[in-house]
């Protein structure tokens, strides 16, 4: 397939790009810093918020589209996630409308607010951050188009993601540059809370399998299913990186708002990589 990505130079779109180029599909690259995305890649300048109707063709008519772009990801409470909402509709609408049949969009846990337990589709969403009320309106407003409009829709909800660090904001990110500035301790949680943690590479390769097959399709978690604590996590990730800093329990509370435990239903993703024989 011919495969557009937008947000292909981001912390997930170079993992994206590469992971859909060694399936063999023919990637058209999208972004303003185009710095480490796959030379294999055909990059392109059309601006995808111009608002241009003929978006779809300026693009290239691709096959499908991969939504990654998405300004202060990882700045939750950013004024940019609702100044920048219409733009999104806007650039999808106008795709789909041009001929696009495949819409996939980066979702996030944050949509669906404070839950306790399994995420799946019908999860209500209550969401408690500028960022996960945008993805959220987003992500509901793209469902009512799929509803007059033929296409195809796959909204890949993420969790917590590792992996690549350096062009993560990540507290492994952070860890990492508490050693390199020769700190002893980090002060930390308790760590006790459970997450679903996915390494970048295998969510990329989720996210090409996800966006590239007919058959399911609304909202897919691209995530393990796995709850681990947070502690868990950290110090595993302290030990394979060789670092000598060490976990300050209890420096910061648990905050009242943190589910104990949160992970995705993976039984979507799992049927897709399934067929697909990965």
């Amino acid at each position: 397939m011919k495969v557009l990505v937008t947000g292909a130079g981001g912390y997930i779109g170079r993992h994206v790009v590469k992971a859909l180029l060694e399936e063999g599909h023919e990637v058209i690259a999208s972004d303003f810093d185009k710095k480490g995305i796959d030379s294999r890649a055909v990059i392109t300048d059309v601006p995808i918020f111009s608002g241009d109707r003929n978006i779809y063709e300026e693009l290239g008519s691709p096959d499908v589209c991969i939504h990654l772009a998405w300004k202060d990801g990882f700045i939750h409470n950013s004024d940019a996630h609702m100044q920048g909402l219409s733009d999104h509709y806007t650039f999808i609408s106008n795709m789909v409308k041009g001929g696009l049949k495949r819409v996939s969009v980066m979702g996030t846990m944050h949509e669906v607010g404070y839950w306790e337990g399994a995420i799946d589709e019908n999860t209500p969403c209550n969401p408690l951050s500028q960022y996960g009320v945008a993805k959220n309106a987003l992500r509901q407003s793209l469902l009512l188009l799929s509803g007059t409009e033929n296409f195809n829709l796959y909204w890949l909800r993420a969790y917590y993601i590792v992996g690549d660090e350096a062009k993560s904001s990540s507290i492994f990110a952070k860890i990492l540059q508490a050693e390199d500035d020769g700190k002893e301790k980090f002060p930390f949680t308790s760590g006790k809370n459970k997450y679903d943690f996915i390494h970048v590479k295998e969510l990329a390769r989720q996210i090409a399998a996800a966006s590239t097959q007919d058959e399911i399709t609304g909202i897919i978690n691209v995530c393990t299913g796995k709850p681990v604590s947070l502690a868990e996590q950290v110090e595993s990730f302290i030990k394979d990186k060789g670092l000598k800093i060490k976990l300050e329990y209890g420096a910061f509370p648990d905050r009242k708002y943190d589910s104990p435990g949160v992970w995705g239903d993976p039984s979507k993703i799992n049927s897709i990589l399934a067929k697909k024989g990965e």
